[in-house]
């Protein structure tokens, strides 16, 4: 009866009263406010890591397709030269009064192989740059997702610390958390 001052304990009972009154509480409650400071922080650079790595692959399209378009350009061009060469060859060929047409269809051809290679060359360059974007979006993912490993072994060494009660543990689990945080600045500041 326990209104009457009278109070049986549990064997468990005396531990659990110990570390509601500040012997391991406060040890008990670092631990969970770092984890849940960092699990949160590393679910914003998981989100980072997959958002990089979606626009590596979306950069890495457009790349693809600028690369085709460059492509075509390129054909285009074979196809004037060779246009181009039927019209020298007709010119050695054909009778005088034909000359001069085949002379300004060659004036023509060349004209339109400058700028189809312009464009071309154009294209080219717009495929690197979308390539070198794409990975430099991969290299940012990469750290974003070593920061978010890093702070999951944080994570995992703070219940490990928290079960063994190892204070070693503990300073590895804080220390591999700033790694995983510095590794996430990096990832931030692109380097």
């Amino acid at each position: 009866m326990s209104g009457q001052g009278f109070h049986v304990h549990g064997p468990h009972d005396h531990e659990i009263e110990h570390a509601t009154q500040g012997h391991g509480a406060g040890h008990t409650s670092s631990i969970a406010l770092f984890t849940a400071i960092i699990a949160t922080v590393g679910a914003l650079f998981g989100y980072m890591g997959g958002a990089t790595q979606a626009n590596a692959g979306l950069y890495k399209n457009n790349a693809a397709i600028k690369k085709t378009e460059a492509s075509n350009q390129w054909n285009y061009y074979q196809a004037k030269s060779s246009k181009q060469n039927l019209s020298e060859l007709a010119l050695e060929l054909a009778p005088a009064t034909k000359k001069e047409f085949y002379t300004e269809e060659i004036k023509r051809y060349k004209s339109e192989k400058a700028e189809i290679k312009t464009a071309a060359e154009k294209l080219e360059a717009e495929s690197k740059t979308w390539d070198d974007r794409s990975d430099a979006q991969m290299h940012q993912h990469h750290r974003w997702a070593q920061a978010t490993t890093v702070l999951q072994v944080a994570i995992a060494m703070a219940a490990i610390a928290l079960l063994t009660q190892r204070k070693w543990l503990e300073y590895v689990m804080y220390g591999a958390g700033a790694i995983g945080f510095l590794v996430g600045i990096l990832a931030a500041l692109h380097i």
